[in-house]
């Protein structure tokens, strides 16, 4: 099942630590199937986190392939992936971007993690880029039908699941002329 993603920025007033006030306006991503939807859904799960007035400013899709959460990683990354597919008709190669969002604690461990989820991708793939997402959080639907608490749960598994090591090859191409 392909999910729509809807990025829904919330406009509030947080209090910091010396008391002081002051107006935050954050993205947050909401799985829904119409911008109705999401601004249902993003006001009930804002609800349960800020007890003052809160609005929603703006509502948009989200380009956003896949999704991957991952434990003990607090920030989110936009990982461009480049798929490389070869088209017969012209007889030139051809590259598709996709842009997935992974949890991660920095750069190189959302590359790390990007190169985890293609590890079974049967094709050939590039990633030219891995930059820090402004998204605070995600929240996927789940309607609470007995087969989708497993996947609720398997959702908050792997937003506190560590990956598995992977062999990290180096692309820079560079490095090899500076050899020879």
């Amino acid at each position: 099942m392909s999910a729509t993603w809807y990025e829904c920025k919330v406009k509030y007033r947080k209090t910091d630590e010396t008391g002081g006030q002051k107006v935050l306006t954050e993205p947050y991503l909401v799985d829904a199937l119409s911008y109705t939807e999401a601004e249902k859904r993003i006001n009930e799960e804002m609800a349960a986190y800020i007890s003052e007035e809160f609005k929603i400013t703006n509502i948009k899709v989200a380009n956003y392939a896949e999704i991957h959460p991952f434990e003990n990683a607090d920030r989110w990354f936009k990982s461009k992936v480049s798929l490389l597919a070869y088209d017969e008709e012209s007889g030139k190669e051809r590259k598709t971007n996709m842009y997935m969002l992974v949890q991660a604690n920095d750069v190189r461990e959302a590359y790390d993690n990007t190169l985890h989820i293609m590890q079974s991708t049967m094709g050939e793939y590039s990633i030219p880029a891995v930059s820090e997402s402004p998204i605070m959080d995600v929240f996927p639907y789940f309607s609470g039908e007995e087969g989708e608490t497993e996947q609720l749960e398997r959702f908050n598994k792997l937003k506190a699941s560590k990956p598995v090591e992977v062999e990290k090859i180096d692309h820079m191409e560079f490095e090899e002329a500076l050899e020879e």
